[in-house]
């Protein structure tokens, strides 16, 4: 009876109190005009979704905080439809880490990038700080060509899962240092600023080891590995960044190696907007990140031989959405925290072997997917 008593007690304390957080933390976004962002929606043909045909390419895309509020958000700022909710195969990935029940990005994006669960804060290495192979190391010397994308910088969690080993994601010289022995064809993220900060050794290795260009434009003809690092990446100053470095990178690997290509591209400020509790501002990154999917499916549509993958790292902010009118590009939300939380967030999938991940998967389980749709073989079995 007194522990009945007790767990009553607690409840009447701690409802009010979350009722006062969500008061507190409400926001109501009006998106109105930034619509524009992602005017319509792109809607694929699916004339290769689902089947059996080879795959030659991966390309997934990771929406840093992005759960399905964040996917709803987008979806009625943007008048109801988005690329990404046009394609009919999705399923859910759980995304607890190895030593907590919610993830980092550190812990998941090595999961992604590796099929191994770590320890929050690990980046590409196990629980026992043993370096693991990442997607890119295992297809590389099988004749791929690999490239990394991202609106975070290169030392980003997420990023430096596809190229770094460090026990510690705040070690951001020993992961710039890590760059030049990735296996990675093609680099972009940002930026010049961070990189220029770096120790003169590190700068002179990276330099030694990439064609770095200054602009897109210089891609093409550029012997790989080829870097581009644009001065910022903050969405007020990198305009059009992601999609069209995006569609570049596709472009580009897409003649280095006629084996194939995997591409993990990474819209990493839908997570940053959500820490600060910002409604407004992850929602005009989940529409910039949506337009880098449509770039994404335009071509495996066209291809026929590439699987797309979107998923997220985690969710963040436990955004909430209260209500909405999408044909004003209207919705009103309330955040439950300034952090992550533990709930599973979506996949989608497109093109051939997309019914491979309609289902519940842990975030270790894409990675391994991946490998074995590629090579026939499940690097962690």
């Amino acid at each position: 009876m007194k522990k009945i008593l007790s767990t009553l007690v607690l409840l009447a304390v701690t409802f009010p109190l979350f009722a006062q957080e969500i008061e507190k933390t409400e926001f109501t976004g009006y998106i109105g005009e930034t619509t524009v962002l992602h005017q319509g929606s792109y809607t694929p043909d699916f004339k290769y979704d689902g089947s059996n045909r080879k795959v030659r390419n991966v390309i997934l895309m990771i929406g840093d905080g992005m759960g399905l509020a964040a996917v709803n958000a987008g979806m009625y700022a943007n008048g109801g439809e988005l690329t990404l909710t046009n394609l009919h195969t999705f399923g859910f990935v759980r995304t607890q880490s190895d030593d907590n029940f919610t993830t980092d990005s550190a812990a998941s994006g090595t999961a992604y990038a590796t099929g191994q669960k770590t320890t929050n804060g690990f980046v590409g290495m196990d629980p026992d700080k043993n370096a693991i192979p990442n997607i890119p190391e295992m297809l590389s010397p099988l004749g791929y060509a690999c490239g990394v994308i991202s609106t975070d910088d290169l030392n980003g969690a997420t990023p430096a899962s596809f190229f770094a080993h460090q026990d510690s994601r705040n070690k951001t010289d020993e992961i710039w240092a890590d760059l030049p022995s990735a296996c990675l064809d093609f680099v972009s993220a940002g930026s010049t600023e961070v990189f220029d900060k770096r120790p003169e050794e590190t700068r002179n290795a990276i330099d030694k080891r990439y064609n770095m260009v200054g602009s897109l434009s210089e891609v093409d003809g550029t012997a790989s590995p080829v870097m581009y690092l644009p001065p910022s990446v903050q969405l007020a100053d990198r305009g059009d960044y992601l999609p069209s470095t995006t569609r570049k990178a596709i472009e580009y690997l897409s003649k280095q190696s006629k084996k194939g290509f995997f591409l993990m591209v990474e819209g990493a400020r839908i997570d940053k907007e959500e820490h600060s509790n910002n409604t407004y501002g992850f929602v005009r990154e989940m529409l910039d990140f949506d337009k880098a999917i449509e770039e994404a499916i335009r071509f495996a549509e066209k291809d026929g031989h590439t699987l797309v993958l979107i998923s997220a790292d985690h969710e963040t902010g436990g955004v909430a959405l209260r209500g909405g009118d999408p044909e004003k590009g209207y919705i009103r939300t309330a955040f439950a925290t300034t952090g992550h939380t533990a709930i599973t967030v979506p996949i989608y999938a497109y093109g051939p072997k997309s019914q491979n991940f309609r289902c519940f998967l842990e975030n270790s389980d894409v990675a391994n997917k991946i490998m074995e749709i590629l090579t026939g073989k499940n690097p962690n079995k």
